[in-house]
């Protein structure tokens, strides 16, 4: 649909800036949130967590990743030795998972460039509920926050990598009631605490998946065209 406006009315829009017939759209909280990030600068108020600022042993570099329209990864590098024998090695890092201009994961690392520990912000509220504690480089606990209450409830145990119990405090008094065990990443079985008195009063197992698992093995181990 064209415009019909007289002359006059429309050089008194130009004048006042107006180049629409129609009224613009509100901006929406991805926009604001975008543009303030923006306005403030990724660097200088994004709730840093790497420790960089005045320190001349130390490096920093930031990267944007595909779809984000701003620097959404920060390294920091720390310097060791000097003249030839001077390198970097990456001691923390940090990403904005969501694009708002926040980071939401960090993650530190050994001089060696092995991953130390890392913290992340799974919900985006703004607050911490995901702890990792990496061994030998690989994951060897996670704990979790899944009441929004600041205190772990969940954690996770892994062996060489593979995830091997679980712990979970359904009655968030601050200790486990119900326990998961695991073998080869399948879930065993499940010991629950019924009366919360911190012993296991039930041992629940997944019969099913052991045999269909036991099943698999064995098909895995036969001689092709069997005997």
């Amino acid at each position: 649909m064209k415009c019909s406006w007289p002359v006059a009315i429309i050089v008194g829009a130009v004048a006042m800036g107006l180049w629409s017939c129609g009224r613009s759209q509100p901006k929406t909280q991805a926009q604001l949130n975008h543009e303030e990030g923006r306005s403030k600068g990724f660097s200088a108020d994004d709730k840093a967590k790497c420790a960089w600022q005045g320190r001349a042993d130390r490096e920093v570099s930031e990267a944007t990743a595909t779809g984000a329209q701003q620097p959404n990864i920060r390294r920091v590098w720390q310097i060791l030795g000097t003249g030839v024998e001077r390198r970097k090695v990456l001691i923390c890092r940090e990403v904005d998972t969501n694009l708002d201009g926040i980071k939401d994961v960090v993650r530190t690392f050994s001089e060696k460039g092995e991953p130390l520990r890392e913290e992340a912000d799974t919900d985006y509220d703004g607050t911490v509920d995901s702890w990792i504690i990496f061994s030998g480089g690989r994951i060897a606990k996670q704990e979790m926050d899944t009441n929004r209450n600041g205190k772990a409830d969940t954690w996770k145990y892994y062996l060489q990598g593979s995830l091997s119990r679980v712990q979970r405090d359904t009655n968030h008094d601050g200790k486990p009631d119900v326990w998961e065990i695991y073998g080869k990443g399948h879930l065993e079985r499940i010991g629950v605490d019924v009366d919360f008195d911190g012993r296991v009063d039930r041992w629940d197992r997944d019969e099913a998946a052991r045999l269909a698992n036991e099943q698999k093995e064995a098909d895995a181990g036969a001689p092709e065209g069997g005997s």
